[in-house]
């Protein structure tokens, strides 16, 4: 690209991609930093340069389109099923040489720079729509794409854990409207993903199989949390959710990441996804806002014990209503759930597609 980040092109069919970016060079951001929060033991990445990122520009200014005559975009290609760049403003990037993950020292624990890599993933060269209304096609070349980045940002020295994630709706902090999700590596376990693992590990020691497996078990024997399934994939509703309207999607067989899926279990994913988004977006006949989250293991531990699976959850709960996340949410992070998970999945199965 322009400033030397890098692109990636995914195409159904063969294609040859030569456009060059023609924009004139701009030096890219200083890096963000990791601060130790000593109160909790958690790393915070400081980005400030990310207070200048673009905030809901129009469609005719909209960095993620192809690029055409009045307008040059971060995809200099006139057209493109899938893309993949380095984030122009990123929360992590590659480090300087010789960098390592500082030590906890107490008050003494060095600011240094946040190692790790973000990047944007662009689901279609369309500006309208969404990931629910891509062709089953579409939705494979951006499975393809995620197991590929994952794959490749996993070898990184300096990278623990890859995240891939979409957020959909201003609600849940969306700043561009084209269709897309992103890709963060950290160079720490985030604090979920050990709280999952410490829970994966315990039961896997205790029990000696995989607590995910066992969950999908439960959720097909009581099957009323239960809203889609095929061959490869089900799609319930958490027996302990923590929004009104939360969706785990899991492969039936355990994997620890996306790269690990068979061949015939990333074929099978675009269905049940396709069906799973069109219910959300059913239940109150409204663009519904989530955020869409693959929790997998991360790149050096875990990786017998905790399972890949797709997180969904919208803040949804009624229209004209979201769950805000107050008290007791947010400050203690003790969720308190308004609807049981039963009936919300009553209410998903319920959607005529």
């Amino acid at each position: 690209m322009f400033d030397g980040r890098e692109i990636f092109y995914y195409d159904s069919v063969a294609r040859e991609r030569n456009a060059i970016d023609t924009r004139e060079f701009e030096p890219r951001p200083e890096p963000a930093v990791l601060r130790l929060d000593l109160l909790t033991n958690e790393w915070i990445a400081v980005a400030a340069h990310r207070q200048r990122r673009a905030f809901l520009p129009p469609k005719e200014l909209c960095p993620l389109c192809p690029t055409s005559d009045g307008l040059k975009t971060e995809i200099a290609d006139s057209d493109f099923d899938v893309v993949v760049f380095e984030n122009r403003s990123p929360s992590f990037a590659e480090p300087a040489e010789g960098w390592t993950m500082a030590d906890n020292e107490g008050i003494e624990t060095e600011i240094h720079q946040a190692a790790g890599r973000c990047e944007v993933v662009v689901f279609s060269d369309k500006h309208e729509g969404s990931f629910a209304n891509l062709s089953v096609q579409q939705i494979r070349t951006i499975m393809e794409a995620w197991r590929d980045r994952t794959r490749e940002i996993s070898k990184l020295p300096y990278v623990e854990q890859v995240f891939i994630f979409e957020n959909r709706g201003e609600e849940v902090g969306v700043t561009l409207n084209h269709p897309h999700g992103q890709i963060y590596a950290y160079p720490f376990i985030t604090p979920r993903t050990q709280s999952m693992l410490a829970a994966a590990q315990d039961y896997y020691d205790k029990y000696k199989r995989p607590l995910l497996t066992d969950i999908i078990d439960r959720e097909i024997n009581d099957e009323v949390r239960v809203i889609a399934q095929n061959e490869h994939w089900i799609a319930y509703v958490p027996f302990a959710a923590r929004y009104p309207y939360e969706i785990h999607v899991a492969p039936k067989e355990f994997v620890p990441d996306l790269v690990e899926l068979s061949a015939a279990a990333a074929d099978a994913f675009p269905e049940i996804a396709k069906e799973v988004l069109t219910r959300l977006d059913g239940v109150f006949g409204i663009t519904m806002a989530y955020i869409a989250a693959w929790h997998q293991a991360p790149v050096r531990v875990g990786r017998d014990s905790l399972g890949l699976h797709w997180q969904i959850t919208s803040v949804r709960r009624a229209p004209g209503k979201l769950k805000y996340l107050a008290g007791s949410e947010s400050a203690m992070g003790a969720f308190i759930m308004d609807l049981a998970p039963e009936q919300a999945a009553q209410t998903l199965r319920d959607v005529q597609l």
